[in-house]
């Protein structure tokens, strides 16, 4: 795996987990934030042939 898959993958977890403990919260804006975000990484993902979610060895 590259650096730029891993970089990626590494936030695109980051930002699940914020946008987790934003909603647990209860902090509708930093939600939105938040998925917002993770919607981009998950675009930058497709247009760069990355599979999210696929189990890694």
């Amino acid at each position: 795996m590259d650096a730029f898959t891993a970089g990626l993958l590494q936030r695109i977890e980051a930002t699940e987990s914020d946008l987790t403990l934003a909603r647990e919260a209860g902090d509708d804006f930093l939600a939105e934030v938040e998925q917002a975000e993770l919607d981009d990484l998950h675009r930058l993902a497709a247009e760069h042939g990355v599979q999210v979610g696929a189990a890694t060895a």
